[in-house]
């Protein structure tokens, strides 16, 4: 009897807690909530929507014009994680009264943990702040790291509903949907798409900007200053990486996501065009741009072209390399194949395609024709937030793929 008795009230205290499990899940509440890292003492705020069906939590992440869909959500207890998107980076809170306080990890990089907050009911990035439209424009901009080393950039701005949006792009990529505020002569711009966490600002004097400050995740900062030029020019995209000397073709073989080794000779590849994408699953520039290829490979795949992804992850195992890459298939409903091709450095990209001069970039895409030959060597990546400099990246890469495949 005293066993019985035992279980009957572990059972009773199992069952307690089951309700008490249920009653504080269901306090996790649907609708906007204004989340915070903190990143070098700066507040880098942004918003997420929680929906749930039936049992089964999702998160909208809203960063400026764009929403990613978070769908690896688990509430336990009062305790809530979710990875971001497609990377490999994870939120873990607790939830009480409505707020959330936990912390932000990347889980590929050695102690990079942030702290994190959220509250319900908020449901834009910032209180009552309004902005104007003396930074609309095009501005030639300068940055400057800590050791001295300058960058050349394009920075676009648009006054949007009290918003200023906008970004920086450079001859490597753009720096993604940007979104914030001026405050009289002072600019503020923010983005967090679970991997970048940015913070811009500085303040105009006539058609300049100065004391630009440039944050960046856990340690990286920049200044910046810039000037108002509407003819402002980058290097050409198309002539950064190019083949060496003596070589007109790309020679690879590497490991499909099945372990079988891939290569150009393969026959499913003959007599085709073929678009290489060298990119990481880790990086949102490539992630914009396999978002493009996946759409525009859905609509092609039958006239003749294929798309071999190369993709250089931050660690050297297969397996977790290959189960990135998997997931950002499975999340982007990417249709076409995919290679582990090394590690996720541009040396690592150079040296595993030694013909070419030097990869500085991911996103990175050798365009071939149907007789082998590399036609086109694009670097960087100009994704939506750029506007018309996107706009015409598509037109130039519709017209030469139509050249192509029409060959």
């Amino acid at each position: 009897m005293h066993i019985i008795k035992k279980i009957v009230y572990f059972l009773l205290i199992m069952n307690f807690l089951s309700c008490e499990k249920e009653k504080e899940e269901t306090n996790l509440k649907t609708g906007m909530w204004r989340g915070k890292l903190i990143a070098q003492n700066n507040r880098i705020p942004f918003n997420f929507e929680v929906l749930k069906n039936n049992e089964d939590y999702k998160i909208n992440l809203i960063n400026g014009d764009e929403v990613l869909e978070i769908d690896e959500v688990n509430l336990l207890g009062d305790s809530l994680f979710f990875n971001m998107h497609i990377f490999d980076i994870s939120i873990k809170a607790k939830l009480k009264d409505s707020i959330l306080t936990g912390t932000y990890t990347k889980n590929y990089a050695k102690d990079y943990i942030l702290p994190f907050k959220a509250v319900y009911g908020k449901e834009n990035r910032f209180d009552n702040l309004n902005s104007s439209n003396i930074f609309d424009g095009t501005w030639e901009t300068t940055f400057t790291n800590k050791e001295g080393k300058e960058t050349n950039a394009i920075g676009i701005f648009k006054n949007n509903r009290n918003k200023l949006k906008g970004t920086f792009l450079t001859k490597t990529g753009d720096y993604r949907f940007l979104d914030g505020y001026t405050k009289n002569d002072s600019m503020y711009l923010y983005t967090f798409d679970g991997n970048h966490i940015f913070k811009f600002s500085a303040n105009k004097e006539n058609d300049t900007l100065i004391k630009g400050e440039y944050w960046s995740g856990k340690t990286g900062y920049k200044t910046f200053v810039a000037v108002k030029n509407e003819n402002a020019k980058l290097p050409n995209a198309n002539e950064l990486t190019f083949l060496k000397e003596g070589h007109d073709e790309i020679e690879f073989s590497f490991p499909g996501l099945d372990g079988i080794p891939i290569t150009l000779n393969d026959e499913k590849y003959q007599n085709k065009v073929i678009i290489l994408q060298i990119l990481g699953t880790w990086c949102p520039n490539c992630m914009d741009e396999t978002k493009f290829y996946a759409e525009w490979y859905k609509k092609n795949k039958n006239k003749g072209v294929e798309i071999i992804g190369l993709a250089y992850e931050v660690k050297p195992d297969f397996e977790y390399a290959r189960n990135r890459v998997q997931t950002m298939k499975e999340k982007l409903k990417v249709n076409y194949d995919f290679v582990i091709a090394g590690t996720s450095t541009t040396k690592s990209a150079s040296e595993s395609l030694p013909m070419l001069n030097k990869v500085i970039s991911f996103p990175t895409t050798i365009i071939i024709d149907k007789k082998g030959k590399v036609r086109r060597i694009h670097t960087g990546f100009s994704g939506p937030a750029t506007g018309v400099y996107y706009e015409e990246f598509v037109d130039e890469f519709n017209q030469l793929m139509k050249e192509l495949i029409d060959e």
